[in-house]
């Protein structure tokens, strides 16, 4: 095979030939077309079926209800009252929610969406199912488009999963009664539960960053492990860099540094600011990346 047929992918050579033939009253001899290769249903079973998925979904739905069985079981001795999240875990629902995303938000969700994200290119390559992929033929950038979607939709599931799984077995343990917060403060159920979809979304935005980092070292590399672990490594180092108070402003523009700005949801009135700020640096770091994994693939050598 030539260099241009490994570097630029088979299916650039499909563009320069001639028309295909028209089908046949049989249905035989249908035309290629680039738009139909790899639907994004094809590409969600692959990924659904394999066992690290599923294994990875039931153990974040799995998880807050352990917790909250033991928490259950020993409520005796949790502090209630208190001025931190863990205080005022066994409050009821929302704060079992709360607590949960806190406790998770640094580490637990950071390697979920690496492993999603940065797990889909990587592990084709490491098969060495990428060149037959892209000779099926599938254009390039049709098929990081359909792994980027696929990913980024089951990194997002897991980051509902845990808090929904959350707040059921809170509401099951603990009741459904009104939020309160480390400031004293009580909010009413349904407005609770409205503060605690803005966290959601937030750390859905917050975690683009994650996932795109994961995915730019993705298609660098052909050991998954290297792309999960480099970009928890990376997001680690520059949580320990923004408590360096000597960094300054410096840490301000640190990916990680507006990562728990969700707290301000539960302020009252709800603050938005950093929450604001921490979106804007996290949309703008994730388009830098998606632009270099992009660049980087178009122009990769897929045997090399």
């Amino acid at each position: 095979m030539s260099s241009t047929s490994t570097t630029r992918g088979v299916h650039d050579l499909l563009r320069s030939a001639p028309p295909p033939p028209t089908a046949a009253a049989d249905g035989s001899a249908a035309g290629w077309s680039a738009g139909r290769t790899l639907p994004l249903r094809v590409e969600l079973v692959r990924q659904w079926r394999r066992r690290r998925t599923q294994l990875v979904l039931a153990g974040l739905a799995l998880f807050p209800l352990v917790l909250a069985a033991l928490f259950a079981r020993n409520r005796e001795g949790v502090v209630t009252g208190g001025t931190r999240f863990v205080d005022l875990a066994t409050g009821g629902a929302v704060n079992f929610a709360l607590f949960v995303v806190f406790a998770s938000s640094t580490l637990l969700i950071v390697v979920v969406v690496a492993l999603f994200c940065g797990d889909t290119v990587a592990s084709e390559a490491g098969w060495s199912s990428l060149k037959y992929l892209l000779a099926s033929p599938v254009s390039r950038s049709r098929l990081l488009r359909q792994k980027l979607v696929v990913s980024f939709g089951l990194a997002l599931t897991g980051l509902v999963i845990l808090p929904v799984s959350a707040l059921i077995s809170g509401g099951i343990f603990f009741g459904f009664g009104p939020a309160r917060t480390p400031l004293g403060s009580v909010i009413p159920t349904g407005e609770a539960l409205f503060r605690l979809s803005i966290v959601i979304g937030y750390l859905a935005v917050s975690m683009l960053f994650v996932a795109s980092l994961a995915f730019f070292l993705g298609v660098h590399t052909d050991a998954p492990l290297g792309a999960v672990g480099g970009a928890v490594m990376l997001v680690i180092i520059s949580t320990i860099l923004d408590q360096v108070e000597d960094l300054g402003p410096v840490r301000e523009i640190l990916p990680t540094h507006y990562i728990g700005a969700w707290v301000d949801a539960f302020n009252d009135p709800v603050v938005w600011q950093d929450m604001g700020r921490g979106a804007v640096l996290s949309v703008a770091y994730a388009a830098v990346l998606l632009a270099l994994a992009w660049r980087k693939f178009l122009r990769k050598d897929v045997l090399s």
